[in-house]
């Protein structure tokens, strides 16, 4: 114990009222001698000049001496100087009769230590006379205080950890919830709050399962925490968990949690840790559409070269088809009706020559040949194409065209194909049904007051199956088909949608149609200005330009290989430049700007270390922006210069997602 909590300095704590000379004279002598003798306190009688003329059995045990060796000396040459120097400015009050009680610590001399005593200083004389002497009562309080000390210690300790706990609890990012075996909440902080948007003291001893578990998970909660009450396991304790939890509002949201037990004094408490996830769940279905509709997007382009290739090889029979068709229509002459006939062969197969020509140029890129047209002719004569099959079909055909449409401007040969893609459609959907077959189709003035311009529709509904639940995301999709194998190729409905917003308007699959059947809705601008002009629904990868376009060097000694990854960074949009040996590359750094080197680690004359050491000295800034392909990092030599060097590596064989991963690791870094 130090010496500045040891000797603090004699205190007055009160007078004393007990008149010892008063008390004395009333006991028998013998009894008083045994009192003063086996008192567990320590009494000590002093002269008026500070000598002991008596000592009881506890006072010689504070000073480790018997009586005979302690009365006629002095108190300073027994409790020491220094100690003895905080009891002089007492001595004046004691002769001048008035009793004292004062407390300390008291290191005695001789190697003893020191002890804390509290003391009634008490002067005697007789009744009416001078002070002749002082009665000191003594008790060592030395354990007591020693306890006493701990206590406050131990105090001080808890209160520092509370508060630090409290700080951490208070500032925490996540939610915590603590509550008792029960499920009463016990704590509820300040970031709890403010996600569930309850107060702390309003939910304080309220059931955790009522305010924030949704109503549909309460019952497996309740039961988990029966389970555990009863001594089951916890399942959950520990583990990452993604829920959903409630808000003040009533409101649901997605959670993600993590639960554990404590125990204190033989009470269970569970805390849980809470973050919310709505965010990052948005964030995640943002990036998913983004990435569906990039998949959308290659799959357009894989279709449109796919229909560039098969439109080539369709333009040859076509042909013959249509200079076959008006030989037959001459020599029917006299015989309209087969005339007519062949009329009509000519036209179908003039009509598929432009369909052909339409693909050519949405391969190609080219822009559609617009013009005035009417809308309601258009439907008119893709009904007249198909009604020989809806006849045969047994498919009744409802047409209600609407009166005084204005002409649209627009590619009659690709609105006519949306409109015969959704006829067939409704055709095949009924391929399969018993009883009444039915298709309406309806053609229409949308409202001014709901758009900017007038705009036309085109309703095609049919009583079939209709189309489930599952399927209705997904059915504008390239390559997805709900059709039986070999009824379609799934690129119908994707083709009309893309060609109805590069005319300002949209297609869209209704909630229900006639019966419980499919209903599709065309709407157009009758200037077939495009979604920006028009207010119509925009593509959903349309965003501001993006940063410059990536340049990065491919280097190999293979051409075959340097192409091949040529051809999968430039379709992940890539600027690439290709080189055939480090040298090569090396001029390349000193002419142009790259972000990226995709290079082989063996190569002749200049292989991948050699570069990479090159490029440290000239381009230190690309040093570590260099993914190294190998087939052989297994070798120690490779494994020792890619662990030196810090850069990327590739394994041979690799595919495409590979590759891009890592030069996008580097490009992101840089």
């Amino acid at each position: 114990m130090s010496s500045s909590r040891r000797r603090p300095k004699l205190v007055s704590l009160g007078t004393a009222t007990w008149d010892l000379s008063q008390a004395v004279p009333t006991l028998d002598p013998k009894l008083a001698a045994m009192l003063l003798e086996h008192n567990s306190s320590g009494i000590a009688v002093l002269d008026l000049d500070g000598y002991y003329i008596f000592l009881n059995r506890e006072m010689c045990r504070f000073f480790h001496r018997p009586a005979e060796q302690l009365i006629g000396r002095h108190v300073s040459e027994l409790i020491g100087e220094q100690s003895y120097a905080l009891y002089a400015p007492l001595i004046p009050r004691l002769l001048a009769g008035e009793a004292l009680h004062v407390e300390g610590w008291i290191d005695y001399p001789g190697g003893h230590g020191s002890e804390y005593l509290s003391e009634a200083l008490v002067p005697y004389g007789p009744p009416g006379g001078p002070v002749e002497c002082t009665v000191v009562f003594a008790r060592d309080s030395t354990e007591l205080k020693l306890r006493e000390q701990q206590l406050t210690d131990k105090l001080a300790e808890l209160q520092r950890a509370e508060a630090l706990k409290s700080a951490i609890v208070d500032h925490a990012l996540a939610a915590l919830v603590s509550t008792d075996a029960g499920g009463a909440i016990v704590e509820f902080n300040p970031a709890a709050e403010a996600m569930f948007g309850r107060r702390r003291g309003e939910v304080l001893g309220r059931g955790v399962s009522e305010l924030i578990i949704p109503e549909r998970y309460r019952e497996a909660h309740d039961g988990g925490m029966a389970r555990m009450q009863q001594g089951g396991p916890g399942r959950v304790m520990g583990k990452r968990l993604e829920l959903h939890a409630l808000r003040a509002d009533g409101s649901e949201f997605p959670i993600e949690m993590v639960l554990w037990r404590t125990d204190v004094h033989a009470e269970t408490f569970y805390t849980a840790s809470i973050i919310d996830v709505s965010e990052r769940r948005n964030a995640a279905a943002q990036i998913e559409r983004q990435r569906e509709a990039l998949r959308q997007s290659e799959k357009l382009t894989a279709m449109g070269s796919l229909l560039a290739g098969v439109a080539h090889e369709l333009n040859n029979p076509l042909s013959i088809v249509m200079g076959r068709a008006s030989l037959l229509e001459e020599k029917c002459a006299g015989h309209a009706e087969l005339q007519a006939d062949a009329r009509r062969i000519h036209d179908a197969a003039e009509r598929c020559g432009r369909i052909v020509r339409t693909f050519m140029n949405m391969a190609r890129s080219r822009p559609s040949q617009r013009g005035p047209v009417g809308f309601n002719e258009l439907v008119r004569a893709a009904v007249e194409m198909l009604g020989y099959g809806y006849r045969t079909h047994g498919i009744a055909l409802e047409l209600t065209l609407g009166e005084g449409l204005p002409p649209i401007s627009a590619d009659g040969d690709q609105i006519g194909q949306i409109v015969m893609n959704l006829l067939v459609n409704a055709q095949q959907a009924l391929a399969g049904r018993d009883g009444p077959r039915r298709v309406q189709v309806q053609t229409g003035l949308e409202p001014r007051r709901d758009y900017r311009e007038p705009r036309v529709w085109l309703r095609v509904a049919d009583n079939g199956p209709g189309i489930a639940a599952a399927a209705r995301e997904r059915i504008f999709e390239p390559f997805f088909t709900t059709k039986a194998e070999g009824l379609g190729t799934g690129l119908g409905l994707s083709v009309s949608r893309s060609l109805a917003r590069d005319h300002g308007g949209e297609l869209a699959l209704e909630r229900e149609g006639q019966g419980g059947g499919a209903s599709f809705r065309l709407s157009l601008p009758i200037s077939g200005a495009t979604a920006a002009a028009a207010e119509s629904v925009p593509m959903p990868l349309m965003e501001e330009a993006g940063p410059p376009t990536l340049r990065v060097l491919v280097v190999d000694d293979e051409p075959e290989v340097a192409e091949v990854m040529r051809a999968m960074l430039e379709s992940a949009g890539y600027e690439v430049a290709t080189a055939d040996s480090g040298l090569l590359a090396l001029e390349l750094l000193d002419t142009a700007r790259f972000d990226a080197i995709v290079s082989d680690l063996r190569m002749p004359q200049m292989d991948g270390a050699a570069l990479w050491r090159e490029i440290s000295e000239r381009h230190p800034a690309l040093a570590r922006s260099i993914v190294f392909v190998t087939g052989d990092t297994l070798s120690p030599d490779a494994a020792d210069f890619l662990k030196r060097s810090r850069c990327a590596s590739l394994d041979k064989p690799f595919g495409k997602a590979d590759l891009l991963e890592r030069v996008a690791g580097i490009t992101q870094r840089r």
